[in-house]
């Protein structure tokens, strides 16, 4: 359908409620078809909040004086919608929870995996890095010194404060090479159902023990690059090594730093030895599969002789490589999945024709009991009743005072007993399948 005067595509206006799912292009048929102040009303929003949703969604919008413009006659012509690439946000709602359903993810065909080239006036920084050292600085620090920075919607890094700008550096040199070829280094959509893997910064990986627990932080969203269509998940580590330690004043210093002060020979040395993670300044890149029923993960560790940096190439090439096998592990597990759903179905009906079948022959139970109580009241109240029919008759035969008293007190003597009409007992009995 399109607007006559404006000749913008549009879907019919109809009042929406404010939890509403608003796709791209139901927002950008309404962003061109009446004022932003409509638009979010409709959504009982701000117009400049709205505003930010279009540049969520990466919808372009009227310019200020656009409405005026086209009242005269004199509006310019309106842009066309951007094409939506991997990891773009596709929809809005005011409901956070939403999780929107995707295609399942496919690597880039051979003939499309082309490497672009760098522009020449290109950002010097990928726009994850740009800002975030001043936020990881800012935040505090976990027990064993790694950063936990108060903001989470930053490019996920576990390091110190000493391998910041290291770790940075390598993820800005990392990201580039990565958009160079191709694929998009984004923040996961907040629509995704996407996880994290569950991170290890031991430089030789252990298994925790059971009273173990760590405090590093966690990213709000996952930090993704997109194969193709195919989410693979980045977090660059500081790896740590257990070492002999001495604690010494309230710290723990590498014993191999201790130096023993000048003491006089009688004083005594108050400090002691003991085993402890220190972080190296050596970095691991662990990549992951943020798909929740494809189990997929790949490090790389910097060594004293060779640093991450100069393995990007190979890192780039080997994501590619592992993009397919990641696509085909997500296949299956959702295949694995459907299979899982529809057993869940037939036991769900399983149980609830069993239920059925016990819910049927507890009515009949239930039915054939009151059946039988309803004939033995009924043969009570003809028993009842032919009791008082019986004495009325006797009174019958009495004269003067004898026959009143006597009816006076058949009277009584009904309604002490009550209704006995066993027939309107009767009346209320249900079957089995009115039950």
């Amino acid at each position: 359908m399109v607007t006559e005067d404006t000749g913008t595509p549009r879907h019919e206006m109809k009042e929406t409620a404010p939890g509403t799912l608003l796709t791209r292009e139901a927002l950008y048929a309404l962003v061109w078809a009446e004022p932003m102040l409509t638009v979010a009303a409709r959504f009982e929003v701000s117009s400049s909040y709205m505003a930010r949703v279009c540049t969520l969604l990466n919808v372009p919008r009227p310019a200020r004086g656009y409405w005026a413009k086209l009242a005269v006659g004199k509006a310019p012509t309106i842009p066309l919608l951007p094409v939506a690439h991997p990891g773009d946000e596709l929809v809005w709602s005011r409901d956070e929870r939403i999780k929107v359903a995707r295609p399942l993810p496919s690597p880039p065909s051979k003939t499309l995996r082309r490497r672009s080239k760098k522009k020449a006036d290109g950002p010097a920084q990928h726009p994850l890095i740009n800002g975030a050292k001043k936020l990881f600085e800012a935040g505090r620090l976990s027990r064993d010194g790694y950063l936990r920075p108060s903001k989470r919607l930053l490019v996920d890094l576990i390091v110190t404060k000493a391998t910041l700008d290291k770790s940075l550096a390598f993820a800005n040199q990392l990201f580039s090479k990565l958009e160079d070829w191709g694929h998009r280094v984004v923040l996961s959509p907040k629509t995704e159902n996407f996880y994290r893997a569950a991170v290890d910064v031991h430089e030789v990986p252990r298994k925790k023990r059971g009273y173990e627990h760590d405090d590093l932080w966690c990213p709000y969203r996952r930090t993704v690059v997109y194969v193709g269509t195919v989410a693979i998940g980045l977090t660059i580590i500081e790896m740590s090594e257990e070492v002999e330690v001495r604690y010494v004043d309230g710290k723990y210093v590498r014993e191999k730093n201790y130096v023993l002060p000048r003491r006089r020979s009688y004083a005594l040395d108050h400090s002691w030895t003991t085993k402890k993670d220190f972080p190296t300044g050596r970095l691991r890149l662990q990549a992951y599969s943020p798909y929740p029923r494809a189990d997929w993960c790949k490090c790389w560790q910097e060594t004293m002789s060779r640093d991450l940096c100069s393995q990007i190439k190979t890192i780039v090439k080997e994501l590619e490589a592992s993009a397919v096998e990641l696509a085909r592990l997500v296949e299956e597990g959702e295949r694995q999945a459907e299979l899982e759903h529809r057993k869940w179905e037939a036991e769900q009906e399983k149980l609830r024709q069993e239920e059925a079948k016990c819910r049927k022959a507890q009515a009949l139970k239930d039915s054939r009991k009151d059946l039988l109580e309803i004939i033995a009241g009924w043969a009570e109240a003809n028993r009842i009743e032919q009791f008082f029919q019986d004495a009325e008759r006797r009174a019958a035969d009495l004269e003067g005072d004898d026959k009143v008293k006597m009816l006076e007190r058949l009277k009584l003597a009904r309604e002490l007993v009550g209704s006995i009409d066993a027939f309107g007992f009767f009346l209320t009995w249900r079957s089995p399948e009115e039950r």
